[in-house]
């Protein structure tokens, strides 16, 4: 059975009207329909901007530790419902089911965290190079926050947004991936019940893409839209920075990755394969996370490839509802994309197993489930990638994992580093002088050491550098600052007029103290 899914605005249902209506489908069952969606034009979006506006005040003058009560009673309520949000997680994008408990409970570490930090919004008194003066720093809210998500961590990501925003005084406008709109709403009603928000502090707008930039870019222009945060491509994320810049603002961009799993020489071979299993193939390889290129010594890599090609047959793939290494792809439009993917291989390339999408006539040992019905695909190894090959350089949203050689650890970095690229990476390797050097040169925002390129926790910052986005953060105390502004002040109470630089005590050998004037 589906729902109808609208926009929230103020708290109110919005029916906009539009048609034809979107559908959001089950992508291991095709037929069933999880939601129609009621698509909102843009003045919706700026309707939700406006009232988001209004509201700000009055949240941000609620104290910052009553604000972290809200945010933990979020948490209890998203607790108390993990089951049945998980599962709808699974119904709606296809993630196995164990996986998407664990997207829930990450929501739950995220408001844990951020309950504290509403005792901990911390500034700092100064010390002034003047006497009878002090300075002090604060944290002041940004204002009003859009926040633009992607569908394949539906809950987990926006909570990364939406929590410290709320956390810290912001009023929040959320447009959600059209594919998840169901997960999404549900989101949005536990969020407003669990914390008991005012109306128009948290709001929700469904939306395609282009409905979605011109409402944003009408709200910027009237200054209602104080911060944007985006999780999704490159290519989207450099017209939000473009449209954000023209107003003076850095967006919070969090973008894809090809992110490389380097395997040396003194790796534990069987954990590097685990690791890479995980890392290439959990949720079908449609995280930013995910594993792009598998960067193997020259040494090991016959070895590790019998023995990563083993593990990738014996995996079992199929219904998400059961326990499955990956399901189907999230969307049509995501396996659309991946067949393009595919057409990136070239006869100099050695592919392992079968490629495409599973049915009665390409099937798939052990597979659970029925493909005829979904959107499943096989995973796909493909040795002997290179620079300067698409699916070497180039994000590949989906089951398909690249593996190339290196003979010293300097060109493993310069291979882990080519496609310029920065979200996640990992070294599987026992020597500490290894890792170090990776550490060091490697540009990407964050490093795994014997772990897989993908897992993140709430008190970790989490982002990446290139085309993975401008550098900001999300996640722990990092990401107070894309949803905070530093206020400076200095009071002095000297009786007269101190001018900083000018009047400045200082300490001479002969004289001792002296007030230059």
């Amino acid at each position: 059975m589906s729902r109808l899914v609208t926009s929230v605005v103020d708290g109110k249902s919005l029916d906009a009207g539009e048609s034809p209506r979107l559908q959001s489908l089950n992508p291991s069952n095709l037929d069933d329909v999880v939601a129609e969606i009621d698509p909102a034009p843009p003045r919706v979006f700026t309707s939700a901007a406006i009232v988001a506006s209004n509201a700000q005040k009055q949240w941000a003058d609620v104290p910052s530790p009553v604000r972290g009560r809200a945010i933990a009673h979020i948490g209890r309520v998203v607790e108390e419902n993990k089951q049945t949000l998980a599962a709808l997680v699974t119904r709606e994008i296809g993630k196995p089911y164990g996986e998407a408990l664990g997207e829930v409970q990450e929501i739950v570490d995220t408001c844990d965290f951020f309950l504290g930090e509403g005792r901990r919004l911390y500034g700092q008194t100064v010390p002034s190079e003047m006497p009878d003066k002090q300075l002090f720093t604060y944290r002041n809210p940004v204002g009003t926050v859009a926040v633009i998500t992607a569908g394949n961590f539906p809950v987990a990501v926006p909570s990364w947004y939406i929590v410290p925003a709320l956390l810290a005084g912001n009023t929040v406008v959320w447009k959600p991936a059209e594919y998840s709109a169901a997960i999404s709403q549900a989101l949005h009603e536990l969020f407003v019940r669990g914390g008991g928000l005012p109306d128009g502090v948290l709001n929700i707008v469904h939306a395609d893409g282009p409905s979605t930039f011109a409402g944003l870019e009408e709200s910027l222009d009237g200054g209602y839209i104080d911060k944007v945060g985006f999780t999704g491509s490159p290519e989207v994320g450099r017209e939000i920075g473009g449209l954000t810049g023209r107003h003076l603002q850095t967006a919070c961009l969090e973008l894809g990755g090809k992110n490389p799993l380097v395997v040396t020489p003194s790796a534990d071979l069987d954990l590097a394969v685990e690791g890479a299993l995980f890392s290439g193939f959990g949720t079908g390889g449609q995280r930013c996370t995910s594993l792009g290129t598998v960067i193997v010594h020259e040494s090991v890599h016959d070895e590790f490839m019998r023995r990563f090609t083993a593990a990738v047959d014996a995996a079992v793939v199929g219904d998400p509802a059961g326990d499955v290494l990956m399901g189907p792809l999230l969307d049509a439009k995501f396996a659309e994309r991946f067949e393009k993917f595919l057409g990136w291989i070239q006869p100099q390339h050695t592919v392992h197993g079968r490629t495409g999408r599973i049915t009665t006539a390409n099937p798939r040992p052990g597979f659970t489930g029925d493909a005829a019905a979904g959107l499943y695909y096989h995973p796909v190894i493909v040795d002997g990638v290179r620079p300067g090959d698409e699916i070497f350089d180039n994000e590949t949203f989906g089951p398909i994992v690249g593996v190339t050689t290196y003979s010293t650890l300097d060109d493993a970095i310069d291979l882990a580093n080519a496609p310029g690229y920065g979200l996640s990476c990992s070294i599987y390797t026992n020597d500490a002088r290894e890792v170090f050097t990776y550490r060091e040169r490697i540009g990407a925002g964050m490093v795994s050491v014997n772990n897989s390129t993908s897992g993140a926790e709430a008190h970790l910052p989490f982002g990446g550098n290139g085309k993975s986005g401008n550098g900001s953060r999300l996640s722990g105390l990092w990401v107070l600052d894309q949803f905070t502004r530093w206020q400076s002040m200095n009071w002095d109470y000297s009786g007269k007029l101190q001018k900083a630089q000018m009047d400045v005590t200082e300490l001479t050998p002969d004289t001792g103290f002296r007030l230059e004037s």
